[in-house]
């Protein structure tokens, strides 16, 4: 159990330093990783044994998910007026970042684990996992692809829309959560309820257009 208390610790040291920074760069995801990966790899820890010591918290991120759906039951209301917009560019944006994806990873030759992987980057963590295990690929590199890509549209996403003048909520949100998923969809609703229940739908979106396409695979 040493490496899920190490995990939990890690998170709430990142909690604590976001709460008092007030930085997008203390964001909790981040913080843990950069305590954990040197660990890991200090440690020679495999994966597969990280994975098997922290499986109690991998199974909660179904259910975390799925409440993400109570921001947006409450704000139904005001996404119902916006569905075409909401619709639209979550559905071609997530097709634009997975076809970019794919042809990056063809162009630079890379195996097709790593591309699989690659094609499975723009949905959330359970999603990718899942979707890279029934097409034989590669699940833990399809998680950890997921993990930088949330970091990074997390942690980048917010200041670059803001510079770009990009403050409607719906729009803020959207792309928080069809970018950078879960992860950013948890930034979003630090923006207010309403860019939060969009990021959700942004994500559902992402999720179900990627399941689709790699039905193609």
């Amino acid at each position: 159990m040493t490496w899920l208390a190490l995990t939990l610790l890690a998170f709430a040291l990142g909690l604590l330093i976001q709460g008092r920074a007030r930085s997008p760069l203390a964001n909790p995801t981040l913080i843990a990783c950069l305590i954990l990966v040197p660990l890991l790899l200090l440690s020679r820890t495999a994966y597969s044994s990280y994975s098997a010591e922290t499986r109690p918290l991998s199974l909660l991120l179904t259910p975390a998910v799925v409440a993400l759906a109570v921001p947006l039951y409450r704000q139904r209301a005001l996404i119902r007026r916006a569905w075409k917009a909401v619709l639209f560019g979550g559905v071609v944006g997530t097709l634009i970042a997975v076809g970019l994806n794919t042809v990056g990873g063809r162009l630079i030759g890379a195996p097709r684990e790593v591309r699989l992987a690659l094609s499975t980057d723009s949905v959330t963590s359970p999603v990718a996992y899942a979707i890279s295990q029934r097409l034989h690929g590669a699940p833990p590199l399809a998680a950890a692809f997921v993990i930088i890509v949330g970091l990074i549209g997390a942690v980048v996403l917010p200041g670059l829309l803001t510079r770009l003048g990009v403050r409607l909520p719906v729009a803020r949100g959207l792309a928080l959560g069809a970018v950078a998923h879960g992860i950013g969809t948890a930034r979003a609703r630090q923006e207010g309820e309403l860019s939060g229940a969009v990021a959700s739908v942004g994500m559902c979106l992402g999720a179900l257009v990627v399941t689709l396409v790699s039905a193609l695979f």
